[in-house]
């Protein structure tokens, strides 16, 4: 067993419309979306309360687990690309028969998440040409309209980017999605469209973060900013895996995202505050770190060198990189898949490292640093968002503490920004647990 293991947390029936695809395409196109940006502005934002359903835990999490009375909508994950522009994969499809009608019987929005880190290989193809993202858009409207759905998210990793590294891409990537996503508009104009993002706008044609994206306010109801992944075993230096607020980073080289600092970014280019939801990490990521480099004077060091040679093993939803026969697992590239080392909140809590009420467990010798800086200013600028949060990925509730549990994440940005307290009583800090903490 190691000596001292490091794990980085965070803070924690549409009426389709098929028209016609001629050569007025695209002055319906305009039109659509004028009406659609007089709609979204003139409409009040409803809060959003959103996680994503992982089909792949469904055996020991089922749609019965669910705590559907905590959010507004939940997402499956996922739909695939495929080289198929008229057809996406559907993970687990049994488990997706019922996910529907179960969230409709509990009064949910039911959408579903295209894409993902291994499902967005062929996005770039699919909105490539006029004819591509034309077939590209009847297949999502078959895919809502089949099944019932009330929406579609879109989970493209990531536009301009070769994401697990071999996406097809191209410098066009971000024109040819806003096209499309234009021409869906047009089919669905009632359907909720969103998009899971990253921390920085969509990259444009020069290879850096866009700086206008006004117009892909038109076509989403809002994005949800993925504020995790943003240190893990892939960094150079141990780091928060979903931090707040990285203004108070000693230097350049930690200042790689938060969630302030996303939103700042996304705003600055032209997205409406209010059409922003925050995307929250229900895991953290596991480094070996010796005691040495794991403290200063007791105080645990957020930025220390690790063993970039061996990732320490996560909790029972760890990924388990094992191919046929004992062979090592592939990705979906080929390549040689690594140990994950993830650790969910209830699996900290099962091995020791939190309590149940969200706190470290001190008397097993954990220290633990929270990201001090987060509460430095007065009104923080996610004070100007959605006020509301999505959890990823949905975990188990009856092993989450309340402090950490995807329902109170909503409220404590409410209390942050000075809002009521709506459903649910949580405490008033926007700190839900732990940056960082570490067995001696």
């Amino acid at each position: 067993m190691l000596s001292s293991a490091l794990i980085s947390l965070g803070v924690a029936g549409s009426a389709l419309a098929w028209p016609g695809f001629g050569s007025s395409r695209h002055s319906s196109i305009a039109r659509a979306v004028h009406a659609r940006q007089e709609l979204v502005t003139a409409k009040p934002k409803e809060p959003v309360a959103a996680t994503w359903f992982a089909s792949w835990h469904a055996d020991e999490f089922s749609l019965a687990n669910v705590s559907w009375n905590k959010y507004t909508t939940v997402s499956y994950s996922f739909a695939l690309t495929t080289p198929n522009i008229s057809f996406v994969n559907i993970s687990d499809p049994e488990v997706f028969k019922d996910f529907v009608s179960t969230a409709h019987a509990n009064n949910v929005s039911a959408t579903i998440s295209i894409g993902g880190w291994t499902g967005s290989i062929y996005f770039s193809s699919a909105v490539a040409t006029a004819e591509n993202r034309t077939e590209f858009v009847k297949t999502m409207v078959n895919l809502l309209s089949d099944n019932k759905l009330d929406g579609l998210s879109f989970d493209w990793e990531y536009p301009g980017a070769a994401g697990i590294g071999c996406n097809t891409n191209s410098p066009n990537d971000t024109a040819n999605f806003l096209l499309f996503l234009q021409e869906l508009r047009t089919a669905l104009p009632n359907a909720t469209l969103s998009a899971a993002t990253s921390i920085n706008p969509f990259i444009s044609a020069d290879g850096t973060p866009s700086t206008n994206v006004s117009d892909f306010a038109s076509v989403f109801d809002y994005i949800q900013i993925m504020n995790y992944d943003i240190w893990g075993p892939w960094s150079d230096t141990t780091g928060p895996n979903a931090p707040l607020n990285d203004t108070c980073a000693t230097n350049a080289t930690q200042k790689v995202g938060s969630a302030v600092s996303a939103v700042e970014a996304w705003t600055k280019a032209g997205f409406p505050a209010d059409q922003i939801v925050l995307g929250v990490a229900g895991y953290g990521h596991g480094f070996s770190v010796t005691p040495a480099n794991a403290l200063n004077d007791s105080i645990l060091n957020p930025y220390s060198t690790f063993n970039k040679s061996f990732t320490p093993p996560g909790d029972a939803w760890d990924d388990m990189p094992v191919g046929p026969n004992g062979t090592v697992a592939l990705d979906v590239c080929g390549n040689p898949q690594a140990q994950g080392g993830n650790w969910d909140f209830w699996g900290l809590i099962e091995n020791g490292f939190l309590n149940e009420n969200g706190t470290a467990n001190t008397a097993e010798g954990i220290v633990y640093k929270f990201d001090e800086c987060s509460q430095t200013r007065p009104r923080s600028p996610l004070c100007t968002t959605r006020h509301r949060a999505s959890l990823w990925p949905l975990t188990m509730p009856n092993r989450s503490p309340p402090r950490v549990n995807s329902s109170t994440l909503p409220d404590s940005v409410d209390s942050q920004c000075g809002r009521p307290e709506e459903t649910l009583t949580t405490s008033c800090s926007i700190r839900f647990v732990p940056l960082l903490v570490s067995q001696k």
